[in-house]
């Protein structure tokens, strides 16, 4: 297969995958195209692999992962008053209040569930992508969910996750 066949049979999927990660898609599509173009110039070491897309999606998980090392380095945003001056607003458990609770995950944390919901990779599947054991994507995913859990006030995140 060609670079340009596996480019045009996976980029919406790829897109989609991405969009997931960062909750952006015009970030999303910034990393997948900046992810290609790196593999387009290894594409005939790339093709050989058994899973070419399953290392094109870790290579897009990985430039997720150091573009918010990058971004949280390089960049103070403000958005408002000071959080003291901020009254709390009312949380609703639905799907897009969800988006925005996930943002605010750490990376490796939203990876995962990104993963596990909306892939539908395993825990061994996850942990080969993020380069760690199942036991810690376990742990990853529970903090994740339990911290979900106490911003919606006791609602099951995961069951929005999966209809998303």
């Amino acid at each position: 297969m060609t670079f340009e066949e596996f480019a045009g049979a996976r980029l919406q999927s790829l897109l989609r995958y991405a969009t997931v990660l960062t909750g952006d898609p015009h970030l999303a599509q910034d990393i997948v195209q900046d992810v290609l173009v790196r593999v387009h110039s290894r594409w005939g070491k790339v093709s050989r692999y058994d899973a070419p897309e399953q290392y094109v999606r870790r290579a897009i998980l990985n430039a997720y992962i150091s573009w918010r090392r990058r971004w949280s380095v390089r960049n103070l945003v403000s958005f408002g008053a000071p959080p003291d001056q901020v009254a709390p607003e009312p949380i609703e458990a639905g799907p897009s209040e969800l988006w925005h609770r996930l943002a605010g995950l750490p990376r490796r944390q939203r990876a995962v569930l990104a993963l596990r919901y909306y892939e539908g990779f395993t825990d061994a599947e996850i942990a080969d992508l993020l380069g760690c054991s199942a036991g810690t994507v376990r742990a990853h995913a529970s903090r994740a969910l339990a911290s979900l859990r106490a911003e919606l006030g006791g609602a099951r995140p995961n069951t929005y996750l999966e209809a998303l």
